[in-house]
């Protein structure tokens, strides 16, 4: 059975491999399924991802008070949904 997470932005469960994981590097957040450590689950979503960031949900998720910087995020969301569009 595959592992289940869920998306910080709608907050819906979801197969693992249907999210993306966001982690931090740095002061930016980028995606990442391979590293250590603590991770978010988002939908590749610009909706899901606007969400979570109004509700400062990837603080919550990397347990850090810390405001990083979702410029790369935002841009790798739009190349994923261009990507899905294609398909």
């Amino acid at each position: 059975m595959e592992p289940v997470r869920t998306c910080v932005g709608c907050r819906q469960r979801a197969k693992q491999h249907e999210l993306l994981r966001a982690i931090a590097q740095g002061e930016s957040l980028v995606f990442d399924r391979e590293a250590a450590g603590r991770g978010a689950w988002l939908h590749p979503s610009r909706n899901c991802l606007e969400l979570a960031i109004t509700r400062l949900a990837f603080g919550r998720a990397l347990k850090t008070k810390k405001q990083f910087d979702t410029v790369a995020l935002t841009a790798q969301i739009e190349q994923a949904e261009t990507m899905l569009a294609q398909k």
